[in-house]
């Protein structure tokens, strides 16, 4: 065997699996995505530029851009700082997000068929009773 017939070697190319029939299965989404989509939301109605609050809160442009993309995990004091140009308080800010987070949640139970976990008032109680938190 010569050295030409020794680097002769047949290619097999490999491909993806074929994706299973049906819709892809969603991931769970991200606090970050969930967090800028609520700032681009309220900025956006209250018809403010990108511009205009990055000034307010002191923060540059293309940073604000890239948290309300969710490509930026943002400090809490930079969330705190855009959501004061906003007029809201930072538990404001989160709240929103947490409204999303539970509606995706309520959503891709239902199209999974599997059940979320309880939140709010009631959740957590067990064998034991309501969990009840001090005022």
């Amino acid at each position: 065997m010569t050295i030409r017939e020794t680097n002769r070697a047949d290619v097999i190319p490999l491909r993806p699996l074929p994706a299973p029939p049906g819709p892809a299965p969603s991931r769970e989404p991200l606090w970050r995505d969930l967090v800028g989509e609520a700032l681009r939301r309220e900025r956006r109605s209250q018809g403010r530029t990108l511009k205009d609050v990055a000034a307010a809160a002191r923060i540059s442009m293309p940073y604000l851009s890239e948290v309300e993309r969710g490509r930026k995990e943002a400090s809490s004091e930079v969330l705190a700082a855009a959501a004061r140009a906003l007029g809201l308080t930072l538990a404001d800010l989160l709240a929103l997000a947490q409204g999303e987070l539970i509606r995706l949640s309520a959503a891709r139970s239902r199209s999974t068929g599997h059940p979320g976990r309880q939140v709010g008032p009631g959740a957590g109680a067990g064998a034991m009773g309501t969990v009840r938190l001090a005022a």
